[in-house]
């Protein structure tokens, strides 16, 4: 088997009147994930992966250090990816949240406000490419990360991801230039689907379902 792209839950073009054109969806989905899958695919015999799960291949590269770098640069970026997609929608964002995933970021994270705040600054602090995050810790509760490049709470071994936005540039380039702040105050209040984030909570993260 192989690993495959999924399509897009939406259109490329139903997430334009939020802040995310077409020609960045079209690239960032078409041509930037179907590249990582690609490569990806291409490592399957080579390094041993085949009838792993892609959250196993994740794991196991960032076990693996420096070495593990090449599988993860192409199977942390298919995971984040997929995520990425999943937890955004037409319309979204907001400060309407289901009730239970607003009362635990509430108990956890000191409320909507505060967790904003957090997830902003990770996503500005990260120096060059790379992710901000809404983890389940080990200890069941929500905390706010950051990974560099294609790592993810699941290569870090941090927790299970249920809330990601991409930080490398061309996720926001076509549409806020160079001014990452703009792009994650728009992701949080235009685009975020937090049904999807919620029902994740439940599920304990994502489970991609794809092996090699």
């Amino acid at each position: 088997m192989a690993f495959s792209l999924p399509p897009l839950p939406y259109s490329t073009t139903a997430l334009a009147a939020n802040g995310m054109c077409q020609e960045t969806l079209e690239l960032h989905h078409g041509k930037h994930h179907n590249a990582y899958v690609t490569a990806l695919n291409g490592l399957i015999e080579a390094k041993g992966l085949a009838g792993k799960s892609l959250e196993a291949i994740c794991t196991e590269a960032g076990k693996a250090g420096a070495d593990g770098l090449p599988v993860l640069n192409q199977a942390g970026q298919h995971y984040n990816h997929m995520l990425f997609w999943q937890v955004m929608q037409p319309g979204g964002g907001g400060d309407k949240l289901p009730g239970a995933l607003a009362a635990k970021i509430d108990s956890d994270l000191g409320g909507l406000a505060a967790f904003k705040e957090a997830f902003k600054q990770a996503g500005v602090t990260q120096f060059g490419s790379g992710w901000a995050w809404l983890i389940i810790g080990a200890d069941g509760k929500l905390k706010v990360t950051k990974t560099p490049n294609g790592a993810n709470p699941i290569s870090t071994g941090e927790g299970k991801p249920i809330l990601g936005v991409d930080v490398w540039e061309h996720a926001y380039y076509l549409d806020f230039r160079n001014v990452r702040p703009n792009y994650l105050d728009n992701f949080l209040n235009k685009l975020v689907n937090w049904e999807v984030v919620a029902d994740l909570i439940g599920k304990g993260g994502l489970a991609s379902g794809q092996s090699a």
